[in-house]
């Protein structure tokens, strides 16, 4: 099981043992978006490293909310206890939220 509260302050370290950004959030936010892109190409392309660009985006979100002072494992959790109370419909052949 991972400690992501534990995670965060790991890839935080990291970041500041090996000289990275962590100051900048505008930049984390385009390497965050820069590294689901390169997921996104590994699977259109069917590339064997998909694994690990999923693992790269995985790492910069856990790093932005460390810089962010963000609890993501709290956060999640609170987000998917939201999700399974809503109540969704298919209207007009659209999937839609019909109660929060």
């Amino acid at each position: 099981m991972i400690d992501l509260l534990q995670l965060q302050k790991r890839v935080y370290e990291n970041k500041i043992a090996k000289g990275f950004n962590v100051t900048d959030i505008y930049q984390e936010f385009c390497f965050l978006y820069g590294e689901l892109s390169e997921a996104c190409e590994a699977y259109r392309k069917k590339k064997d490293d998909l694994g690990e660009e999923l693992a790269d985006v995985a790492l910069y979100l856990i790093g932005l909310s460390e810089l962010l002072g963000i609890n993501l494992e709290e956060e999640i959790m609170n987000k998917m206890e939201k999700n399974e109370k809503r109540k969704y419909e298919t209207i007009n052949g659209v999937l839609t939220k019909v109660k929060e």
